[in-house]
């Protein structure tokens, strides 16, 4: 057996669930995606070919959209191996201000978290967000986005305070106070 084919049996592959939260050209047809995904956390992974014409896993790693993912750890990167679409919710966030919204959202994680994480919990948290975004009034889009930075600072460590279920339309000034210290809390 070669040293090659026991380094691919000793990679780690995950199939999971993730969310695109943003995408980098690199070379000239390969992107690095930041990606983040319900049992690994946030990771960037590396999408060969993906800006060829054709290719069958573009439309699943578009920014915002949530697929079913195999991951491949590798030495020096993780590698999307596979990637199948289950909702594009760039598409369902009709709205240029919703859109801008999420991605003000989406940039403050990554720039968070500067490497990656392991944490599954904000999977969740701005699954739910982009869900609100899409069902909610637009009079309830800045409540969503007030109550998921509290939940990802808090998932993070930056806040320890409690996430109200709801905001009182108009009474942001305290939440938005909180934000700032956990971003400070940050380093940022």
């Amino acid at each position: 057996m070669s040293l090659t084919s026991i380094w691919s049996e000793m990679r780690h592959k995950y199939d999971t669930c993730g969310i695109v939260l943003a995408r980098t050209a690199v070379g000239e047809a390969n992107d690095s995606i930041a990606i983040l995904t319900q049992e690994v956390g946030l990771v960037r992974a590396r999408a060969q070919g993906v800006r060829k014409s054709g290719a069958k896993l573009a439309h699943a790693l578009t920014t915002f959209t949530e697929s079913e993912v195999v991951l491949v750890q590798g030495k020096e990167y993780w590698r999307i191996a596979g990637a199948v679409l289950k909702e594009n919710w760039f598409l369902r966030m009709s709205r240029a201000e919703t859109r801008t919204r999420a991605a003000r959202v989406a940039n403050l994680l990554l720039r968070l978290v500067a490497g990656e994480t392991r944490d599954s919990a904000l999977f969740e948290i701005i699954r739910n967000f982009f869900e609100s975004l899409v069902t909610l009034s637009e009079e309830k889009h800045e409540q969503a986005e007030i109550l998921t930075v509290l939940g990802i600072l808090a998932a993070l460590g930056l806040d320890t305070g409690e996430i109200p279920e709801e905001i009182k339309e108009g009474n942001y000034t305290s939440y938005i106070r909180r934000i700032n210290r956990g971003i400070e809390a940050s380093g940022l």
